[in-house]
């Protein structure tokens, strides 16, 4: 799936957002529906956050590229998947981000999955089609939405949820935008620092330490495309100078903040997210977000 070079325009794109009685805790849903003539590619950009792409599309459907394999169909992104596209002739998408302790328990491959891309199918089996057929032939996104709500939320009612200490630890990090300190977050749970960082890596599939630099990346990417200076997100998300950010941002993406600051992939994260802080104002040439009542 080569890049056509061309930017990708979020105007062909009508999205969906659901109701608030259809959202989960560590979990986040938007629907997509493709309107242009041609092939769509786009530059996905790390997220600390599982991501499921279901493709719900007919014909040739969603086509990703990592570093092994074209992947095609829907997907399961682990976390720090490293460079991505994700492309193809798609109609229609659902894009569910699950933090990690959601992941964890609704997929029960945390660990697994960090670093990789792998198909729904790989994941889920059998059940991955028959979920794909129903969330397909439903009447509306909203009807989506709920399909997905109920199957989500079965999960994560019924299965094993991560350590209490992993989970607090998780969430002070993703509240502090990466910068709570991983030998304090020890002390407050009453662990020592080793403990943590080896149950959190057992349940979580990544170190403190290194879900700390993704969430902080996270915050100054949003910062970037938000059109502030580098300069001024190296100060604001905690890195030592312009100099460490570029590399961060190299380190996850492979781009320079320059090309961060205008990713396709995060000019519409805060109408789509709508649980993310806002950084900016939505965009008006992009899709637009039915209402869904």
């Amino acid at each position: 799936m080569p890049s056509t070079g061309a930017p990708f325009d979020w105007s062909l794109v009508d999205i969906a957002v659901p109701l608030s009685s259809d959202r989960l805790p560590g979990v986040s849903m938007a629907g997509f529906r493709h309107r242009g003539p041609a092939s769509m590619d786009i530059a996905m950009v790390a997220h600390p956050s599982v991501t499921l792409l279901i493709d719900l599309s007919e014909g040739e459907g969603l086509v990703h590229r990592g570093h092994a394999r074209d992947l095609r169909g829907s997907a399961v992104v682990g976390l720090l998947p490293g460079a991505l596209r994700a492309g193809g002739r798609v109609g229609e998408c659902l894009q569910i981000r699950l933090e990690p302790a959601a992941a964890a328990v609704v997929l029960g491959a945390a660990t697994e999955l960090t670093g990789a891309v792998v198909s729904l199918d790989d994941v889920w089996g059998r059940d991955a089609g028959r979920i794909e057929d129903r969330l397909r032939t439903a009447a509306s996104w909203g009807e989506r939405f709920t399909i997905a709500a109920d199957l989500l939320g079965r999960r994560l009612g019924s299965r094993p949820r991560v350590a209490p200490e992993v989970a607090f630890a998780w969430r002070q990090l993703r509240a502090s935008r990466g910068r709570a300190r991983v030998d304090c977050l020890a002390h407050e749970v009453g662990w020592s620092r080793k403990r943590l960082s080896a149950r959190f890596r057992a349940q979580l599939g990544i170190t403190p330490k290194r879900a700390a630099r993704l969430v902080r990346f996270d915050h100054a990417a949003r910062l970037l495309a938000a059109g502030h200076a580098a300069a001024d997100v190296a100060a604001e998300s905690g890195y030592v100078d312009q100099s460490h950010l570029h590399r961060e941002v190299k380190s996850f993406t492979g781009l320079t903040p320059t090309a961060v600051a205008v990713a396709p992939w995060l000019a519409i994260d805060d109408v789509v997210w709508p649980a993310s802080p806002p950084m900016r104002s939505p965009v008006t040439s992009g899709g637009h977000i039915p209402d869904f009542g």
